[in-house]
């Protein structure tokens, strides 16, 4: 395991980096809250090489990132040279169009990812599915999540659970971690609450109602390498103060 566990998934912070000079900013403030990890995702159209650059002068490591599906079917050697770039051995897409989510669609990711797996592994590089919770639909008693971890195998495909969707598709976080034990470099750590309303929200970590003693056991027992914190909405409060909240919570609980 990395001696730095906890990244900040930087989709959080997807509205401050559309440009290089914003991407810098945004990335020195989650250095300054504590982060020694990020997750590339959600900028704007930026050059890597510049990322590259501000990343190694802050320090920081890039365990993952978030591309399009699109673009590793269409371009995958850009898709390696810019994880070589960044040093980042596990690359991820946060989930497929919307017509793989049926049975078939398993059959075709798969084939489509085998050549895609084998070309990355050769570089040193794994492929991680990130989920909604959309992939528990149910299909003749099983879900979808549940056909693509049985059908494609660790070696061609890794997990990154995230805990919020699992809980908000009516499964248990925990449970699903440990399904996923020995093929989860990643995980992604949000949490939920629910308002007056009956709403539920998007909250930082150790705020909500998500049993993070049974996940984080689940976690370690599962050999996940880095935790990622996300929150895909912040409401009314400064998405850099819900990552330091999150982040200040979680050392808490005895990550760093």
């Amino acid at each position: 395991m990395s001696e730095h566990v906890v990244g900040a998934q930087l989709y959080t912070v997807r509205d401050f980096t559309k440009t290089i000079d914003g991407v810098a900013k945004s990335l020195k403030k989650v250095a300054d809250i504590g982060y020694k990890a990020v997750q590339i995702s959600g900028f704007g159209d930026v050059d890597p090489k510049e990322v590259a650059k501000i990343v190694d002068d802050l320090g920081l490591i890039v365990a993952s990132t978030h591309r399009s599906w699109d673009a590793f079917l269409t371009d995958l050697d850009t898709e390696i040279e810019i994880h070589k770039l960044w040093d980042c051995s596990h690359p991820a897409i946060g989930g497929l169009p919307r017509d793989y989510h049926v049975p078939d669609g398993v059959k075709r990711f798969r084939d489509e990812l085998a050549p895609i797996a084998e070309k990355l592994a050769a570089e040193g590089m794994d492929f991680s599915y990130h989920n909604h919770n959309h992939e528990l639909v149910r299909w003749d008693g099983t879900t979808w999540l549940d056909m693509l971890y049985g059908q494609i195998p660790p070696e061609m495909l890794k997990a990154e659970i995230d805990t919020y969707w699992i809980q908000a598709g009516g499964a248990d976080p925990a449970l699903w971690v440990e399904k996923c034990a020995g093929r989860e470099p990643l995980l992604h750590l949000k949490d939920m609450i629910v308002t007056p309303q009956r709403e539920q929200r998007f909250a930082e970590i150790g705020e909500g109602n998500l049993n993070w003693t049974a996940i984080l056991d689940a976690a370690k027992k599962g050999g996940v390498e880095w935790y990622l914190v996300e929150q895909d909405r912040c409401y009314d409060r400064d998405p850099f103060e819900s990552l330091a909240i999150s982040y200040r919570n979680l050392v808490k609980m005895g990550l760093s």
